[in-house]
Parts: C-alpha cells; structure tokens; sequence
C-alpha cells in the first residue's frame, strides 16, 4: 500500500540496483490501481494481454502497456474523481495541443522528498536569500502549465527575496518583456545576494543578445546560478548549442558553467532529472527510461537512437506509469561521463513530430531518416 512512499523517500537518488525491488513493487501497485479505477487503462491492459504480475524484474518493464503523450492531449483519463485531485496540470501546447494530468494528493506527498533530496545532491538548496528572475510564466489560476508550476518550484531551493517574471499575463495572453528583465538583472547584480535565474533556454540566449546589444556586461553576485527548465520548443530553429550557451552566460552574466544546472521532465513524466556537472541526466532511482524503436517500438540496446520511454509509478490519478515521449534520445552507460555517478544518462537529440505528425512513431521516424 506504501510502495510509492518507500521508493520515493529512498534517500540514495542515483542507486538504481539498489531502488529496483521498491521500483518494480510500485509499478505493480501503481498498474493494478489503474486497472481497478480507470475504465479506459484497464481496457487498453486487456487489448494486450497485460497484468501487473508479469512485472518480477526490470528487464519485464518493457511489457507495461507504452501511452503515447499524444493520448493525452486527445483523452483526458483519470483514475480517481476529479474532485479529489490535488491540481490539473497541462503540458505547455506548443504544438496547439495540450497533455492534461491530474495530480492526486500521495503523489505530491512523494514528490516533495524526491525533489528535496535530488536538490541537495545537485547542491541547489541554500539558507541565503536570493533574488529570482524568471523568464518565462507566471504561476496564476489563468493556466495550469506544468512548466509554470516547476518554475514557481525551483525558486523555493534558497529563499526568494524578490521575484521577477518577464512573462506576464494581460488581457487573456502571456506577453513578454525582456527589456523589464534586463534592468531587472541590473538591478539584482548590484545586490549583495545571489540571483538565481531561471529560465527556458531560448528566452535566456535572447535575454543576454538584448544585454549585449545595449553594450551591457554584468556579473551576477558570488553564488548567482542559471537554472534552465524546458527545451527550445517553437524557437528549435535558433538553437545554440551548450558550449555556446554557456560561454554567452560567463561573457554576458559573469556565470561559470558549474553554475549552469538544467532540468528535464514532462507533464506526463513528473520526475526531477537534474544535469550532473558534466551536463548530463543520469536517471535517478525514481524512474527508467527505455528507449525504443521508431518503427517497431521494440527496446533498443544502449546507444542506439529511438523513442523515449518513461517509467514511473508517481502518479495514481493518471495512468502515466510508461509514456512514449516525442523525442529522439539515447542511453550511455553512467561510467562513461567521469561525474562520479554510474546510472546511466540520457541524451536528448531532438523533437520528433515537429510538423504535425499523425503519431509519435511515424513523426519520429521520419525525423531519424532526415538525419545525417
């Protein structure tokens, strides 16, 4: 019964041989509650053949019924009543759809922990104050965008002093403001506190283009991070690459690169991946990843290109327990990166279904022919 409870307040976060017997106990629980509560998820488990006892090792995860993150923009399931959610979260509907996924109450009582200690181990949580400039959503009853949600999140890890937002809502739609956020950074690099800035990548590099077009070089106070949350999404054209990006925000913001932390999840995916000082998201013990096929869906061996598969048994009012994400991804094993940390990590190559794809499977096949 508290299977979820045990393999989230699991205290070693990357020891994933050591989480595996909780992980595949949870999954169980976590399959047979949405099979018991969720008419559409119990239907689909019998169309395959599927029953929560089949899972005895982690080789047998890839046997879990795979929902495509494009079901959930299309269906909106849950497995409790909704009057007992905690909150209604949509992915950011980039593409003009939106994921829907309700939140039940266990699942964020496990959560907190899980975030907690992952943002100890990241060494993102501190007892000094700082000032928070973020570029991207405000959190407000307006929306319910998980990355919003992670946003206002992250600035929990050291005491706000003060918050900006350089996206704000008026008159029924988000309008950004990157010259308010350039003087606000001015401001807060005068401050003998750290700033922490968060932000989706792409409003970061043209936020410090805008700072270097007005002949502006600031550095940031002793402490100040960069924490970047969400991909590239409809500005995927004006990608930079990392080395890139990080040479920008030493030269513009005066940040080293061990300053720079990434996150990565989903809506339909909420475990916290953290960037490890190499920039790489090694799995934590709260999730697996399998990645897959593009034409078969069939589990491909370490470092091979496929589908990204995410496992976890967070969630009860959703039956998000294995989801096939649009993206293009591989798995390299933990020892090869020099971090210290031996799970393996996970590279994101790209998007698939960039132009409105019929299905995952089909966009990201048609995405891997066109690569070099």
């Amino acid at each position: 019964m508290f299977s979820r409870q045990k393999l989230f307040w699991l205290s070693r976060a990357y020891d994933l041989p050591g989480s595996d017997a909780r992980f595949l106990q949870a999954v169980r629980d976590n399959c047979a509650y949405h099979i018991k509560h969720c008419p559409q998820y119990r239907a689909i488990c019998a169309a395959e053949g599927f029953s929560p006892e089949r899972v005895r090792t982690v080789d047998d995860l890839k046997a879990l019924p795979v929902l495509p993150t494009l079901f959930f923009k299309r269906h909106h399931v849950l497995s409790i009543p909704e009057r007992r959610l905690a909150m209604k979260v949509t992915s950011s509907g980039t593409s003009g759809s939106f994921s829907r996924v309700g939140f039940d109450w266990g699942c964020v009582f496990a959560e907190i922990p899980m975030v907690l200690r992952l943002g100890f181990y990241h060494r993102l949580v501190s007892p000094k104050p700082a000032h928070y400039v973020i570029l991207g959503y405000k959190l407000g009853k307006q929306d319910q965008m998980g990355v919003a949600r992670t946003m206002f999140g992250v600035t929990h890890f050291a005491p706000p002093l003060s918050r900006f937002y350089a996206l704000r809502w008026k008159d029924g739609a988000y309008v950004p403001d990157l010259d308010r956020a350039v003087e606000r950074l001015a401001r807060c690099a005068r401050s003998p506190f750290p700033v922490r800035v968060v932000a989706f990548p792409s409003y970061l590099w043209f936020g410090m283009e805008r700072l270097e077009k007005l002949g502006l070089s600031l550095r940031l106070p002793k402490g100040s991070k960069l924490l970047l949350a969400g991909g590239w999404k409809q500005h995927y054209a004006q990608e930079v690459d990392k080395p890139r990006l990080y040479a920008q925000a030493k030269r513009v913001l005066g940040v080293e690169e061990g300053d720079i932390h990434e996150f990565f999840g989903a809506v339909e995916h909420p475990v916290f991946f953290n960037t490890c000082k190499n920039h790489r998201f090694h799995i934590p013990a709260y999730s697996r990843v399998i990645i897959r096929d593009v034409r078969t869906l069939a589990p491909l061996p370490m470092g091979e290109v496929g589908l990204v598969n995410l496992i976890t048994p967070l969630v009860n009012a959703t039956p998000v327990t294995s989801v096939m994400t649009d993206d293009l991804g591989f798995l390299t094993p933990g020892e090869d990166c020099g971090c210290g940390l031996k799970t393996p990590y996970l590279t994101i190559l790209g998007r698939a279904g960039l132009n409105d794809i019929t299905t995952c499977a089909a966009g990201a096949a048609e995405l891997l022919g066109e690569m070099p």
